[in-house]
């Protein structure tokens, strides 16, 4: 049995419980790994967890105290969840301590001071700590070094390079694994047999090999306009020379169908990107003699393409600075346009 139905970090859950079981649950901790593993959600479950009236000093939320009931609905009075809002590129420094008429009466680091309403100690989940400004984090400094009484801080990331090393230093590091082909094959067909739906043997195995350890990527090629778009893309990425123009086009289109919000555009932008990445990747892995997990679409294009180290390098880099563009709210279409044109120089 998964601890909290959370698949893959069992034997991160048998860490805390022993911390937990000894009194020694740390004040601040800094969860790494890829994005849509499950940290968040462990995150959230851990909280809860800690914070159950009934759980004693084990780790097993009973779910049906107040504690739990709040904690589910998101509404504990305890567990203080903070994260960048979809429009900004950083955590803004108000939501650690206020806004400038309120500074250090408000926010995240005023809140954890107060007296707990509801468990025995505070909580505080800070999600998207990549987006932490130098500004913020040294706000946030003063509570990582001295947490009130109890307090319990969890940072959320994806790499230790992504932090402040004055960040890195005073939390105790967590790092989370990408998940099993097996384990995203088994959500998946659990959830979608929950949806009244199947899926064939080969469609699962085949959307775990795409998502490389992420869930959430997953859960995104259930849809099939993203799977055949996957092959197009690697099709595209594969001619000699690269036709700019339509790899702008079809990657405009493929933002735009995800719907109008610009938070979904820029999450389905980035997916392109982790693939053209991927694409890059393995084609450099390639034609430096390493072995690749079989997949016959990436295969069948990466063989295609005839470029040196040299030109798949500079590919690699000017999709990685793109994703990095993403995550920095850059315009979408001039993003795109510049990644193209800069792919067709290579």
């Amino acid at each position: 049995m998964s601890w909290e139905g959370i698949e893959g970090h069992d034997q991160i859950a048998n860490r805390f419980s022993l911390a937990e079981a000894a009194g020694r649950i740390a004040g601040s901790y800094l969860f790494v790994g890829q994005e849509g593993i499950g940290k968040a959600t462990f995150a959230k479950a851990l909280t809860m967890a800690l914070a159950c009236e009934d759980s004693g000093n084990s780790l097993a939320a009973c779910h049906k105290c107040n504690s739990c009931i709040q904690a589910l609905a998101g509404t504990h009075p305890d567990i203080d969840i903070v994260q960048k809002p979809t429009e900004r590129t950083t955590i803004p420094l108000e939501s650690l301590i206020g806004s400038p008429e309120q500074r250090l009466r408000a926010g995240l680091c005023w809140r954890l001071l107060l007296r707990p309403q509801l468990a025995s100690r505070k909580f505080a989940i800070l999600l998207d700590a990549d987006h932490l400004s130098e500004e913020a984090a040294n706000c946030l400094l003063k509570t990582l070094e001295e947490p009130p009484p109890g307090a319990v801080i969890i940072l959320v990331g994806t790499t230790l390079e992504r932090q402040l090393p004055t960040i890195r230093s005073r939390c105790q590091i967590i790092r989370f694994s990408t998940l099993s082909d097996g384990i995203i094959k088994q959500v998946i067909q659990t959830e979608q047999q929950q949806n009244g739906e199947e899926l064939t043997d080969s469609t699962l195995a085949e959307i775990a090999r795409i998502a490389q350890g992420s869930l959430s990527k997953a859960r995104l090629f259930l849809d099939e306009e993203l799977t055949s778009f996957r092959t197009k893309l690697f099709t595209m990425l594969s001619e000699k020379p690269l036709r700019g123009v339509d790899l702008t086009r079809e990657t405009i289109g493929i933002v735009e169908a995800a719907g109008k919000e610009p938070s979904l555009r820029r999450t389905r932008l980035r997916l392109v990107l982790d693939l053209s990445i991927d694409f890059f990747r393995t084609k450099l892995h390639v034609s430096h003699g390493v072995t690749c997990p079989a997949d016959e679409i990436l295969d069948s294009t990466i063989s295609a393409w005839n470029a040196s180290p040299e030109e798949i390098t500079q590919c690699l880099e000017h999709s990685l600075d793109a994703r990095q563009g993403v995550d920095r709210n850059a315009n979408l279409g001039i993003l795109v346009d510049a990644w193209t044109a800069k792919l067709e120089r290579a």
